[in-house]
């Protein structure tokens, strides 16, 4: 058994298949964590998962989160304290409405398995792809 430990890096590691900036943080076998930022006045990629689910817990900043799976859609605000799930190959896109950082905490269960694994699908907010 080999415990994990990690301060969170003072820069991201990766830019997200959404756009947003992710720092990483421990995994296990069967679940992974990351913290999120989303700068201000940004809309992220509309993506989905094609096998993962994930946990998101707002830490600070404002914003929106959009989700739709199949027939169901709903629009929910961001700010600290505020969690909320994205099933497998549900629909969603998040935008910063703030003037500070958008910053999420993800747990990806399993645990993120690639550049692969997002797809994206069309904007519910229009977003530029500069």
């Amino acid at each position: 058994m080999d415990f994990e430990t990690k301060a969170l890096p003072e820069k991201h590691d990766r830019v997200a298949p959404d756009q947003s900036y992710i720092r990483l943080l421990p995994t296990l076998d069967r679940g992974g964590l990351v913290h999120c930022t989303l700068e201000p006045g940004t809309v992220s990629w509309a993506v989905a998962h094609k096998t993962v689910e994930e946990l998101w817990y707002c830490l600070e900043g404002t914003g929106e989160m959009w989700r739709r799976h199949g027939d169901v859609q709903t629009t929910v605000e961001l700010r600290p304290g505020i969690s909320l799930t994205i099933p497998t190959g549900t629909h969603f896109q998040f935008r910063n409405t703030g003037t500070t950082p958008l910053c999420v905490l993800i747990t990806t269960m399993p645990p993120w398995p690639g550049a692969e694994e997002a797809y994206r699908v069309d904007d519910f907010w229009p977003v530029n792809e500069d």
